[in-house]
Order: C-alpha cells, then sequence, then structure tokens
C-alpha cells in the first residue's frame, strides 16, 4: 500500500487557514477586499464580541448569480485570473481563491447574494454544505460568519484578548479606508460604531475622519512622478510624531501593503527632522504597471516586492524631503478652546506632542540677559549661510531677542508672534549644517595637531578600520600607519574645537568601526551632528543678546531652522491671537 495519500479537500482547506486566517482581521480583511473588488461603494462590517461571536460584511457591489454563490467555496474558484499570465497584472485585492473556502472551512458561514436577477443563500459549517436556497434580490451581498474556530478549538486558543483582536481590525479598516476615500465604510463592534467614512473621494477629509482634527491640519499634501512610479498623498510636520510605525501607511495600487524597506526610506526622509524614537503620519499612494510589483508572495498578499527599488526610493526620498523643505514648520502653541455642554467634543490623540501653557505667569524683560565676560573666541572655518529660493518664509522672519528664560530659552518676537528659541538646539542646527559644508568641500579647511594622538586597535578592529578607512580621511584627518594594528592621526580639520582633539578622534574611530550598515554618506550625517552638539551652547549657560541675535540671525537661514541635528524642535512660535485668548483679552 502506497504511504503518498492525496489531501481531502476539507483537510487542505484547513490547512491553508492557518496561513490566509490566523486572527480575525484577517477574515475581515479577505471579506471586505472581495466587497471592494465587487465595485461596492458602501460597505459595512458589524462585530460581536470583537468578532469572537459574528462578523458580518454588508455591501452594495455586483453580488453573485446562484452558481457563482456555491463556486465562491471551492478551492482555488476565482473570478479574478483566468490564464497564467494574468498573474503579472493583477489589479483587484484577492485573486487565489483560498479565502473563502479557507475561511468557511473552520467557521459557520452565512451568504445572501444577489446580481440583481437571482437571489441566493448559502450556509456552511465547517466546510459542509447545509443549505443552498434562493433569497431575496437585494443587490450586493451580505456574508455572516459565526463561531470561528470552533472545530479548530486549538487556534482559537491561539487568539488575543477581545481588545487586542479588536484593535487590529480597526487599524485595518482605517487603512482600508486610505486606500479607497471613494467607499463609504462603517465599522462597528456591538452596535457601537468605531469608524465611519463618508466616501467623499477625498483623502484629506478621510484622514480628518479617521484620525482627527490635530493630525489633518498638520498634513502636507506631495506629488510626483518618474518614468515607473507615480506617487502621492499626504506626509505630515514634525510637530505630529508617532511612537510607533502604525501610522506610516503605504497604499500600492490601491493594496495596503507592509514593506519594511519603503518606510525605512519615509523615515530616512525625515532624518533630523525628528528623533530616531519617533515616528511621522504618513499616507502614502504608490501607482505603477503591475508588472513592477509582485504581490503573490503571502497568501495574506500585504508583503510586496518592487522591481526598480532604487527608482522608487530616489522619488519618494526626494518628494517627501522638498515637501518638508518647503514648509513652514514651527510648531504653534494654541490654547484649548473650552468645551460646554452645547460643543461637539473635539477628537483628541493624546500620542501627540502638545505644548502645554504653564500656569507661571512668563516673564518677558530685557534684563534677563546676563552679560558675561566676553570668552576667547575660537576661529573656526567659514560657512556662508546664503539665501535659497526655497524655503523663503522662514528665512526671512525677523526675529528680535527680547528675553532670557531659565537660562536655556531666547525669547524673541516680530510684529505677529512671540517664539520660544532652544539655544543649544538653534546652534547646533548651525554647527550642524556649518559642518556638512566643511564635509562636502573638496578643499577641506586642515590643521596640523602639535602632538599626534596614536591608537591603538585590536585585530579585528583594525581590519574594520581598514574596510572604511578611506571614509575617515574623506572626513579631513589625516591618520598613518604606525605599527603593529596601530595608526596616529597628524591632522583634522578646523571644525574640531581645540581641546576636544583627542577625545573626538578616538569616539570617532570607535564609532566608525561598530557603525553598522556602513553608509558614508549617513555617517558623515550622524558625525556632523556629534561634532555639532559639542560646538554649540549648552542648556542652563547664560547669553547675551549679542550671541542670541547672531543665533537667530543665522537659524533662520539654515535649510532645516526647525529642529536640532538629532530631530528636537529649536523653535516654536505663540500668535498675539493665541497669547491674548491665553489672558482672556479676547474670548472666542
Amino acid at each position: 500500500m502506497s504511504k503518498i495519500q492525496i489531501m481531502s479537500e476539507d483537510l487542505s482547506n484547513k490547512i491553508a487557514a492557518g496561513e490566509v486566517v490566523e486572527r480575525i482581521a484577517n477574515v475581515v480583511k479577505e471579506l471586505t477586499e472581495n466587497s471592494i473588488d465587487a465595485s461596492s461603494k458602501n460597505i459595512e462590517i458589524n462585530l460581536i464580541d470583537a468578532g469572537f461571536k459574528e462578523i458580518k460584511v454588508i455591501d452594495d457591489g455586483d453580488g453573485m448569480d446562484e452558481e457563482d454563490s456555491l463556486n465562491a467555496f471551492s478551492r482555488h474558484a476565482t473570478s479574478k485570473i483566468k490564464k497564467l499570465e494574468d498573474l503579472f497584472f493583477i489589479n483587484t485585492l484577492g485573486f487565489r481563491g483560498e479565502a473563502l473556502p479557507s475561511i468557511a472551512s473552520v467557521s459557520k458561514v452565512l451568504l445572501k447574494t444577489s446580481d440583481g436577477n437571482t437571489g441566493s443563500l448559502v450556509e456552511i459549517h465547517g466546510g459542509k454544505l447545509i443549505k443552498h436556497e434562493k433569497c431575496d434580490l437585494r443587490k450586493g451581498t451580505i456574508i455572516k460568519i459565526n463561531d470561528l474556530f470552533y472545530n479548530t478549538p486549538a487556534r482559537f486558543k491561539y487568539l488575543r484578548s477581545e481588545q487586542s483582536e479588536l484593535a487590529n481590525t480597526v487599524s485595518f479598516i482605517e487603512r482600508l479606508s486610505l486606500s479607497y476615500p471613494s467607499i463609504s465604510f462603517t465599522l462597528t463592534n456591538n452596535g457601537n460604531v468605531l469608524i465611519k467614512t463618508t466616501g467623499s473621494n477625498n483623502l484629506l477629509k478621510t484622514i480628518h475622519e479617521l484620525f482627527g482634527t490635530d493630525i489633518s491640519k498638520n498634513m502636507i499634501e506631495i506629488s510626483s512622478s518618474n518614468d515607473d512610479y507615480d506617487i502621492k498623498g499626504y506626509v505630515c510636520k514634525p510637530s505630529i510624531l508617532k511612537s510607533n510605525r502604525n501610522y506610516m501607511i503605504t497604499i500600492v495600487n490601491g493594496r495596503v501593503v507592509k514593506n519594511n524597506e519603503l518606510n525605512k526610506i519615509i523615515n530616512e526622509a525625515y532624518y533630523t527632522y525628528k528623533p530616531d524614537i519617533k515616528y511621522p503620519v504618513v499616507v502614502l499612494e504608490i501607482n505603477t504597471d503591475p508588472t513592477l510589483i509582485d504581490v503573490n508572495i503571502h497568501p495574506t498578499k500585504q508583503d510586496i516586492k518592487f522591481s526598480k527599488m532604487d527608482a522608487l526610493k530616489e522619488l519618494v526620498l526626494n518628494t517627501i524631503k522638498d515637501a518638508l523643505y518647503k514648509s513652514l514648520l514651527i510648531p504653534k502653541v494654541e490654547v484649548k478652546r473650552e468645551v460646554n455642554n452645547n460643543d461637539i467634543p473635539i477628537k483628541k490623540d493624546y500620542s501627540t506632542n502638545e505644548f502645554i501653557v504653564p500656569e507661571k505667569e512668563l516673564v518677558i524683560n530685557e534684563d534677563l540677559f546676563k552679560y558675561n565676560e566676553p570668552q576667547k573666541e575660537i576661529v573656526q572655518s567659514s560657512f556662508n549661510f546664503k539665501l535659497d529660493e526655497k524655503n523663503e518664509e522662514v528665512k526671512s522672519l525677523e526675529l528680535y531677542p527680547c528675553g532670557h528664560v531659565m537660562g536655556t530659552y531666547i525669547v524673541a518676537q516680530n510684529d505677529d508672534n512671540m517664539y520660544l528659541i532652544d539655544q543649544h538646539a538653534a546652534e547646533e542646527r548651525v554647527n550642524y549644517e556649518k559642518v556638512l559644508k566643511s564635509l562636502e568641500d573638496e578643499e577641506k579647511n586642515i590643521i596640523d595637531m602639535l602632538i599626534p594622538v596614536s591608537i591603538e586597535l585590536s585585530a579585528s578592529d583594525y581590519l574594520k578600520y581598514k574596510e572604511r578607512e578611506e571614509a575617515i580621511k574623506n572626513l579631513g584627518f589625516n591618520i598613518e600607519e604606525f605599527g603593529i594594528n596601530t595608526i596616529v592621526v597628524k591632522s583634522h580639520p578646523t571644525y574640531v574645537l581645540e581641546g576636544y582633539h583627542e577625545v573626538d578622534v578616538k569616539a570617532l574611530i570607535e564609532e566608525i568601526i561598530n557603525y553598522p550598515d556602513f553608509n558614508e554618506l549617513r555617517f558623515r550625517d550622524r558625525y556632523a551632528a556629534t561634532v555639532a552638539c559639542k560646538m554649540s551652547v549648552k542648556g542652563n549657560e547664560n547669553i547675551t543678546k549679542e550671541q542670541a541675535s547672531k543665533i537667530l540671525e543665522k537659524l533662520v537661514k539654515c535649510d532645516n531652522p526647525y529642529n536640532c541635528a538629532h530631530g528636537r524642535p529649536a523653535i516654536i512660535s505663540f500668535s498675539k491671537y493665541e497669547l491674548e485668548k491665553m489672558f482672556k483679552r479676547v474670548m472666542n
């Protein structure tokens, strides 16, 4: 007797369900994507107990006739592809023909559907047909899933808590709503509406409906294209950041995808605009020829592979950087209006960074400046802060220092606003761009060291150093070999502060040896940020009014005057109107 047996259809469906149906959100995903492929304009998802007890999806799409209503539950039955070549031109969300039979094999399913000519009802329990009969002619489809995993309890126990499963479902419907702003989505749980979009076909309005005013009013529209890709969408200002990557939403040809390389590119575009531990809110739509992408990697179809990834990377990176560069990104302090019984509560996201107005009176007085003995001036390499045609709005700002708070913050004003400037963050930004400019110059200003610094390395570290030796020399350091596994530094760039030679050089060598996934351009940025931090005035350090004026004058001429080199805010503004609201000079 042969050992190899052909699986029964029921068994193969249950095995497939392990890949397609891992979470409740996976079931909701497959059903709603079917509704979208059926040209629905209104989709309603109703859950009972987060979907543990029931999942019900109602749409007004094309529906199915009597024959198709049965064939839909057959394995690998699909209307989306008919021949091998169709795999390379996929324009629908579903195409594998695995989802419905897999779901039906581990649950109790009731399907009511009509194409407008005939109405069909199909009931299946655990993959077995219970009922198939005619029903009413409401065009569209209603599918109800009860008792998920009732016949596979081992899988049921791996589901998480109701709150966790519900959060995953809500997150997915949010993304789907952003992918298809022309479709109205409604999601309820135990009768409570969690998501409701109007299907206005306005992406920014959909962002507002899902995430609220605080996020939608701080979004910047982007749009660009090259020979292979078209991109559009919205990216947030750095004042709205999240503690995880869940708000970095990428949509490719209408499909919500998760691609780590794409997320890394988006995050890279915000480099120096934010701290490393924070992530932007981005809704990015990418449209391309279906032959340039492969979605047939995993049954969930959420992973994706791109052809010509370098072209896409350059397009996304430059488009987002350019959008941030051209926008006025100074955060504004806003006073929240008091809510009375007649007001509609405003949706609030507590994970965003908000500036809280202190209860103590803010004293702005020129006498707060401490005029200290002028420090010994250290001659640094010069840097020409020339006005650029871009970012004109902030570069035209004229800021007049009028106070100093807590030895750290410069108080400035102009005709329109009052500003608070973190003196360390501001000067760090100035010095960061100065050092970067010096690094870009082919002829670097270099000074010989009176006493060369020798550094002894282990054998393994020496090999790593040799691999990256050219990158260190490109920074402006003259380094020579000096014995076994030993190097000596004889000269350094002029921007290295006096007294920090040995510390800087040793730290540089150690960092470049241990730097993961070494990239020379990114390392230059990181090195420039470290040097700039050491060069800059510190917090809790009193400065003169003249020093403050120089910092402000140079800050507004920087390419990015909004953040220090490590992404912290350098400047925030208080409008005259908001100040008057604080002091009740205006009451509306």
